[in-house]
């Protein structure tokens, strides 16, 4: 993602679950919608600020609100405690926004998958719509990819182990906190998915996303040759970086729209 002359965050801090403080960083434009934006980093790595140009530059290409959920990090804060943080992020912009797209890369995706599944069995707030970059979706580490690319560049297995231990702290997965184990995936919001085909995640994600459309969501899933994970990062001009933004902004744009304005996808009634 380029960056842009115009990386400053407004800040917004919110009580969370526990009787801390939540950082909101907002990149607002004029408008009715909003993408929460949900950073990477296996759980136990990464924050919100260092995502500034990322997120200055959605809000500037999709002239559209966003805002970026500064979680709590395990193992300081094991499961469920990102979770709830990216939930209390989304009830404050389901309050502002009409439309409300979740996004987020590798564990910001898996997060924004499981925020997906809890806000369809809370009944709300709705979700426009979800966009998961190469998402860490399932702990068990089972498929062949997770088996055969255990050494792979930028994300092997050690290190998603060690994420999924921080995380879980003795914890058994349920839905929630690896939402490849999910069971039921109807009544979820429309699913843009993407993953290298060198990456870890690759049959993982490719399960989700076969078990979304077969769930009957509408779900686009890219599979791009040759890339590992993390790969626009990694490489930003590359010509497959540059095609997976403009597929990824092209869906963006499209539920954005205000003719996309949210039915009832998340088990509302």
């Amino acid at each position: 993602m380029p960056r842009t002359s115009n990386d400053a965050a407004a800040i917004s801090a919110l009580a969370d679950p526990d009787g801390g403080h939540l950082a909101l960083r907002r990149h607002e434009r004029e408008g009715d919608g909003v993408i929460v934006w949900i950073h990477g980093g296996g759980l136990y790595l990464g924050r919100a600020d260092r995502d500034d140009p990322v997120c200055a530059a959605l809000a500037q290409e999709h002239r559209t609100n966003v805002v970026a959920v500064d979680y709590r990090l395990s193992p300081e804060h094991p499961y469920p405690a990102a979770l709830e943080d990216c939930y209390a992020a989304l009830t404050w912009c389901g309050q502002r926004y009409e439309r409300v797209i979740v996004a987020g890369e590798s564990a910001g995706g898996g997060l924004a998958a499981a925020l997906a599944l809890l806000t369809r069995d809370r009944r709300g707030p709705d979700i426009t719509a979800q966009v998961l970059h190469y998402p860490m979706l399932d702990d068990r580490g089972e498929t062949i990819s997770a088996r055969t690319l255990a050494d792979a560049p930028v994300w092997n297995r050690a290190l998603n182990e060690l994420g999924w231990q921080a995380y879980l702290a003795g914890q058994t997965a349920d839905r929630y906190a690896a939402p490849g184990r999910a069971d039921d995936l109807s009544g979820l919001p429309p699913t843009y998915l993407e993953v290298g085909a060198l990456d870890l995640f690759r049959d993982e994600v490719i399960a989700f996303g076969t078990a979304l459309t077969a769930a009957g969501v509408p779900t686009e899933l890219h599979v791009d040759a040759g890339t590992v994970h993390g790969f626009d990062r990694v490489a930003p001009d590359a010509a497959i970086s540059r095609a997976a933004r403009e597929r990824r902004a092209r869906f963006v744009c499209r539920y954005l729209a205000a003719d996309h304005a949210q039915q009832p996808t998340n088990g509302a009634t």
